[in-house]
């Protein structure tokens, strides 16, 4: 059970942080749509620590698979890498975004 339990704490790590780095990174093109730069680029900031912490989640998880532990594959599994992918390519994206606001600021 407690490794259950343990496997259930990473996937939620990872949902948990890929939404909120998501949502970080929406809140930075917003500042950056309103020219707010210094928030934009703190948002961003802030959305690389919650894929940072996902990051180790899904490491802990990469590194008892290797190790021989396999952790039993359910829907959650898979739905929790798929935050943490579409959180990275938003992230990247919305990165691009901010750049963009501020070149069109200068101008």
């Amino acid at each position: 059970m407690a490794e259950q339990e343990q496997d259930m704490q990473a996937i939620m790590g990872l949902i948990i942080n890929g939404g909120n780095a998501k949502s970080s990174a929406f809140e930075a093109i917003n500042a950056a749509k309103e020219g707010d730069f210094k928030r934009a680029d703190e948002k961003l900031k802030e959305s690389d620590g919650f894929l940072t912490e996902a990051h180790n989640a899904q490491t802990g998880m990469l590194t008892e698979e290797a190790n021989g532990n396999h952790a039993k594959v359910t829907l959650l599994t898979v739905h929790s890498q798929d935050h943490i992918m579409n959180a990275i390519t938003f992230r990247d994206l919305a990165g691009e975004i901010v750049v963009l606001y501020k070149k069109l600021a200068e101008k």
